[in-house]
């Protein structure tokens, strides 16, 4: 059990090392460090599935014993089970292809050690997230890929606007963080422990529709929401694509944005228990879904169309989980790691080729320059399109099933939203690959394919891209759906508190009419971009040259600039009006008032100490006459009372 705790503990030593000689070990060991650090961490997770499967049980292996107060007791211990195992297997798989991919992409950058150093902290402070058996480790890990997204996003930090995405991020996520603060101290006062064997066994004993459980698990969204960027808190994501490629992929593939679903499903019992807010995070991620979707259609930044991706299909995935199907919701985040990864190691391998040009209007035609990203590219594209048999189609379908079998209105909006992907998608494929080069002659002199340290990840990404959506077959395949017999301990608790809660519902013909719908619409959605962008040879306009609701899908519905004038300009109008008006008509009047009141009682007192010996024989005898004074009258008083005291008898 001991080698368990080696897991998150081998990317602490390699950030402790790299991050604390970064200026002195040699560049060609850097790489090795990180890598090292995190492919151990994958071998460990390997063996840390070997112990459980042979065990058959939950794993808990306690570190230490952390903090005791009263009854509460919240040791630092770590949980392996079905659900951490998955989570381990993706964090530090494709965090290992994406350490790997970075020993290429940031070669060149004077930052190199240091860079390697956050990543390894980004994985340590993952894998507590993930691996912690309460929910105050699980926050720890939570507040820290926070800080680590600062730090990456805002890794080159001689550009202001760099810092200002980095900054923007960390400060929405502390929204959301505050939300999910309050949820785990309503878990302490009512539960009286946050290990999630004994908050789930307690939460048993509450009715279905208990309000303390949907107050606790409304709070415990808001933090999802601002971790897993939906509606309101997602604009800091696609501003996070101010940070290196990798960084983009690591954030938005299968680690920190995955934080809100992974702390979902594992309080499946509580969730269960509220219709409510199974309700709203339903509603909240089908807006989500399309109003990213939406965005995307306009965007021609390479990075920026993935990042409105991965926000739209964030909220399928919380669609998902509203209809209470938390395994399609988590294996869409599985399939989702594969192919969002790939597209965004993808996009850094175009923006290598192009001199770090990311604007795909002035791309094009790259297909035959750079073969194996364009080939894995399209992969990715495929995937993401809902096409089968690649990944994206299994995952993303049998969440539209759970979808159409609990809310019509839900399915419809989602269906037109997958359209839109598949659209948008294929539009930048299009785009960047196919027509003629529209860059300048030294681009396409330099345009060259990525080293193999970026095209290994790319091919291996692009291999589980194809093939990763086979663990989770549609029963009308008559095929075993390992993932779900895989996960289905994780919910007894639910299942003991809404038994069938998982069932589909739905007949089979109804099951293939939606999936063939769905793969029509995909298929549908490729050849108009195709006829839009390569027959036509359309060329998207920039933003400026747009008008109507083409202009305001580019400018992103423009909600960044109405935040921009209620929170930050109404913060800052809101402090000068207190400064010119509190501040300065009564506060500092009164601090002022304050310190002159004590210089003056200063100074009067200063003149008792004038170091004049008759002075002091005078003042003690004027004292100690004084307090005679004072004791003999309160005997005189007394004396006058017991008189009058008598009298009154």
């Amino acid at each position: 059990m001991s080698l368990i705790l080696l897991i998150p503990l081998f990317p602490l030593i390699g950030f402790l090392i790299n991050g604390l000689g970064f200026k002195n070990i040699p560049k060609s060991l850097v790489a090795p460090i990180g890598i090292g650090a995190s492919l151990l961490s994958f071998v460990f997770a390997f063996i840390a599935y070997s112990e459980f499967k042979n065990t058959g049980e939950v794993i808990i292996v306690k570190a230490f014993d952390w903090i005791t107060i009263g009854d509460l007791n919240i040791p630092f211990s770590f949980q392996i089970d079905q659900l951490s195992i998955l989570m381990l297997f993706i964090v530090t798989g494709v965090g290992t292809l994406i350490h790997l991919y970075s020993a290429g992409y940031m070669s060149h950058d004077a930052g190199y050690g240091k860079f390697f150093a956050y990543l390894n902290l980004f994985l340590f402070s993952m894998l507590l997230l993930v691996m912690g058996s309460n929910y105050l480790i699980m926050f720890i890990g939570w507040e820290g890929v926070g800080l680590c997204s600062y730090l990456l996003i805002g890794f080159w930090n001689k550009n202001s606007d760099f810092g200002d995405a980095a900054r923007k991020a960390f400060i929405m996520n502390r929204v959301g963080d505050l939300g999910f603060l309050i949820g785990i101290f309503l878990i302490i006062t009512h539960f009286g422990s946050l290990e999630y064997t004994q908050v789930f066994e307690m939460a048993k004993q509450y009715p279905v529709g208990s309000g303390i459980i949907t107050a606790i698990t409304l709070f415990l969204f808001v933090g999802a929401m601002g971790k897993s960027a939906q509606i309101p808190l997602f604009t800091w994501l696609p501003d996070a694509m101010a940070g290196p490629t990798p960084v983009s992929a690591l954030i938005h593939a299968a680690t920190m944005v995955t934080s809100g679903i992974y702390m979902i499903v594992r309080s499946n019992v509580l969730y269960t228990l509220s219709p409510v807010t199974l309700n709203v995070v339903a509603w909240i991620g089908v807006a989500t879904a399309l109003v990213a979707a939406t965005i995307a259609l306009f965007q021609n930044d390479i990075k920026k169309v993935l990042a409105f991706s991965t926000v739209s299909q964030l909220g399928y995935m919380f669609i998902g989980l509203g209809m209470m199907a938390y395994t399609s919701g988590f294996f869409h985040v599985i399939t989702h790691a594969f192919f969002k990864a790939l597209l965004f190691l993808g996009a850094g391998s175009v923006i290598h080729a192009m001199s770090d040009e990311q604007d795909i209007t002035k791309m094009g035609g790259l297909w035959s320059k750079i073969k194996i990203t364009a080939v894995t590219f399209l992969i990715g594209t495929i995937a993401i399109s809902g096409i089968p048999p690649f990944a994206g189609f299994f995952s993303k379908d049998e969440i539209l099933a759970h979808t159409f079998a609990h809310n019509k209105a839900i399915w419809v909006l989602a269906m037109l939203g997958s359209f839109i992907t598949a659209f948008y998608m294929f539009r930048l494929f299009f785009v960047t690959f196919t027509g003629k080069f529209r860059g300048t002659q030294e681009q396409e002199h330099h345009v060259h394919e990525s080293p193999l340290s970026m095209t290994i990840p790319l091919m291996v990404l692009a291999g589980f891209s194809i093939v990763g959506g086979f663990i989770g077959m549609p029963e009308i395949f008559h095929q075993p759906h390992f993932l779900e017999n895989f996960l289905a301990p994780i919910y007894e608790g639910s299942e003991s508190v809404l038994p069938g809660f998982g069932n589909l519902g739905i007949s089979h013909e109804t099951e293939w009419s939606l999936m063939g719908l769905s793969v029509v619409l995909a298929l549908v959605a490729s050849v108009f971009a195709y006829v839009v962008f390569v027959k036509n040879a359309t060329i998207p306009k920039d933003s400026s040259e747009l008008s109507g609701v083409k202009k305001i899908l580019a400018d992103k519905y423009y909600i960044d600039d109405l935040y921009l004038k209620i929170f930050s300009n109404g913060t800052s109008k809101l402090s000068k009006g207190l400064y010119n008006s509190f501040e300065t008509k009564f506060l500092s009047p009164l601090v002022n008032s304050t310190g002159t009141l004590i210089n003056f009682a200063g100074k009067q007192l200063t003149r008792i100490q004038n170091g004049t010996t008759g002075y002091y024989l005078f003042a003690m005898g004027i004292s100690i006459a004084f307090i005679l004074v004072f004791f003999l009258g309160l005997d005189v008083l007394s004396f006058f009372k017991n008189i009058l005291g008598g009298f009154s008898k």
